[in-house]
């Protein structure tokens, strides 16, 4: 007897996992927002349109991502960079402003550069680590890459958006550790940086009342700690299995951002723990399915990109989760395919695209032995699924 698998490939388990994901958000997309929407725009369908809208353009651009060869995009690095840091300059020029942050550019659509620049660092960094795994060469973060990096999370930091310079730089310093950076300065930049992060926070008084919330979010629950007072409500009134779809209260305005950055204390309110622990799963076997991608990838480029989109995608998960459930301050980060957002969900499906390329490369050239001739040994029914495309 065969022994079963539930997936054909790594790279199908990252898709189905992703599609699941996706669904769940659009459903919970709704049902946070359609009160939202109904009493501004006058259509409850006002986000959800809006969201399958970025959802097809994102499916189009995974598809392109997916087909094309990710080695491929080192060539590509350098225009990518100086595209993403010329949005993020016409930010602070003609961007729009939205609740005192200017974020976002105008482009037919809502355009969030910063989300760009995420990707971009991944880009980057891998183009820049992988050949130095590759050749076993020195690693560390006092080059002229970082310096660019560096400037990148300026550009962010000026919107003003802490939280996510912090993931623009926290993604590099990460790469670096996993890619064999000297333990001395690993401990002595974790150590520069909690400085800087702190220096940061306390320099404006909205973000030093953000940290005091989150101590205590009842002592401020009329101000800096609303959010997360009713985040934490909105989870605990949920109970096992939810209040049911559409059935929350907390979105009848009682928690701001329901639809965005606080989606899931929504989703856990309609759908419980159960809801909640689905969601936990789903991010836990991402992860899983992407290590053993990032285990098979052919070069260092390549097992950088994909141990940084995973970072991009389940780190922000992570981080999310605990923000609503208070363990973390408000720093505004989206839980990946679950929270509304336009720009966050077309880069997220680009760069699970990217993650698939390499997945089937690695298992393309597994098949066909190392010199791209004979086949290894593999069972045939596998080597016919791959030829297909699974």
């Amino acid at each position: 007897m065969t022994k079963s698998r539930l997936w054909v490939s790594h790279t199908e388990a990252v898709l189905c996992i992703m599609f699941m994901l996706i669904l769940i958000g659009t459903v919970n997309v709704f049902s946070a927002s359609f009160v939202k929407a109904g009493t501004e725009y006058n259509n409850t369908y006002y986000f959800l349109n809006r969201h399958l809208m970025s959802l097809a353009i994102g499916f189009v651009c995974m598809i392109l991502t997916i087909k094309f060869d990710y080695r491929r995009w080192r060539k590509l690095v350098p225009f990518i960079l100086l595209g993403t840091l010329a949005a993020l300059i016409a930010v602070d020029v003609v961007g729009i402003e939205i609740n005192g942050s200017r974020r976002w550019l105008n482009i037919g659509m809502q355009f969030q550069p910063s989300e760009l620049a995420k990707l971009t660092t991944i880009l980057f960094m891998a183009a820049y680590l992988g050949p130095r795994i590759d050749r076993q060469a020195k690693i560390s973060m006092f080059t002229k890459q970082m310096g660019f990096i560096a400037f990148m999370g300026f550009l962010v930091y000026r919107q003003p958006d802490l939280g996510t310079a912090a993931i623009i730089v926290g993604i590099a310093f990460f790469l670096h550790i996993l890619a064999g950076m000297h333990k001395e300065e690993a401990i002595l930049l974790s150590l520069a940086a909690l400085t800087v992060a702190v220096a940061l926070t306390f320099s404006a008084s909205y973000r030093a009342e953000r940290v005091w919330a989150w101590f205590d979010p009842w002592a401020y629950q009329g101000d800096k700690g609303y959010q997360t007072v009713q985040s934490i409500i909105a989870i605990g009134s949920g109970g096992f299995f939810g209040e049911g779809l559409g059935m929350g209260t907390s979105k009848f305005y009682y928690l701001p951002e329901a639809h965005t950055d606080f989606a899931f204390a929504i989703l856990c309110q309609e759908m419980g723990f159960i809801g909640a622990m689905g969601v936990f799963i789903l991010l836990a076997a991402l992860a899983f399915y992407s290590g053993k991608i990032a285990r098979q990838a052919q070069d260092g480029f390549g097992k950088m990109l994909v141990i940084g989109i995973t970072i991009l995608v389940v780190g922000q998960g992570i981080a999310n989760i605990a923000m609503v459930s208070g363990i973390l301050p408000v720093i505004g980060v989206p839980l990946p395919f679950i929270s509304y957002g336009g720009t966050s969900l077309i880069i997220n499906m680009v760069a699970i695209g990217i993650l698939v390329n390499v997945g089937r490369q690695a298992a393309k050239k597994t098949l066909l032995g190392p010199k791209g001739g004979e086949k290894a040994a593999v069972p045939k029914r596998t080597f016919k699924l791959m030829r297909k495309g699974a």
